[in-house]
């Protein structure tokens, strides 16, 4: 029973525990709870409460657009757990890149940063340039692991982009260019998602293989 408590109460866990995890959660808790408050004018009950519970509306309001933010939330995880723990060199690079890209993606889907705070062309150009930087430099290893997923989450989130900055010249209805649109961001982000666990399941084979 002793051996069972020390190892639970093992005080260099529990100072790892509580630098990494316990306090910035509660300072993260309690920046958010009472910083919006003062920067916002929002009430502790507007920052706690789903947006679904306090407008009174249905929780699958959204659904789409929830899900896909999962999927970036999803890639940004595996990249920088694969990149720290798992990956290094190049490979390790790749993934970092590709986690930040998937993490500005994942703020501005949830934030709506290109539609209400940032003019969209700045968020578009600087997309391009972080992707383009992931090409220049690691293009013979997306290659060599899975060159047509990259080409096609490359592909469809372009797509998705390309429709949102013509929509208003093309000859369809709002409804059908956001589907098209939301649809190539959808595809694009589980296509991303897709690439960013072959990148780091093929590290991790590498590995076992020299093992």
């Amino acid at each position: 029973m002793n051996t069972i408590l020390r190892q639970i109460f093992n005080p260099k866990r529990m100072l790892s525990y509580c630098l990494l995890a316990l306090i910035p959660a509660i300072i993260f808790y309690a920046l958010s709870l009472f910083g919006l408050n003062k920067a916002l004018g929002f009430t502790p009950m507007e920052v706690l409460r789903d947006l679904a519970q306090q407008t009174e509306v249905h929780s699958f309001r959204g659904f789409l657009s929830n899900i896909g933010v999962w999927f970036w939330v999803g890639s940004i995880s595996i990249a920088f757990f694969s990149a720290i723990f798992i990956q290094s060199g190049k490979t390790q690079r790749l993934l970092f890149l590709m986690g930040t890209l998937a993490s500005i993606l994942a703020v501005d889907d949830f934030f709506l940063i290109h539609d209400r705070y940032v003019n969209q062309y700045i968020c578009y150009f600087f997309y391009a340039v972080v992707a383009l930087a992931i090409l220049a430099l690691h293009y013979k290893d997306i290659i060599e692991i899975d060159g047509f997923s990259f080409l096609l989450a490359g592909g469809l989130l372009a797509g998705s982009i390309g429709t949102d900055v013509i929509q208003g010249y093309l000859p369809f209805g709002y409804e059908i260019t956001q589907i098209f649109e939301e649809g190539c961001k959808f595809a694009g982000a589980v296509s991303w998602f897709y690439f960013t666990c072959v990148v780091a399941s093929f590290g991790v084979t590498r590995v076992k293989h020299q093992a």
